[in-house]
């Protein structure tokens, strides 16, 4: 399930529109000479509330 997961990201990066995903305002980027931390907590609050939704619409039944 992973392994599909990370496959439909990187096919999804290649969709129009799809490069925003993951640069949300919200995400923390903080870049210096040699180093970037990057941590996309506002695509992950979203990432958590539709795959939320999703689980709750398939396990309803």
């Amino acid at each position: 399930m992973i392994a599909l997961l990370g496959v439909l990201l990187l096919l999804a990066g290649r969709l129009p529109g799809a490069g925003s995903i993951g640069k949300l305002p919200g995400d923390i980027i903080v870049r210096r000479e040699n180093f970037t931390f990057y941590f996309p907590i506002t695509t992950s609050i979203l990432a958590s509330i539709v795959l939320s939704l999703l689980a709750w619409f398939l396990w309803r039944r």
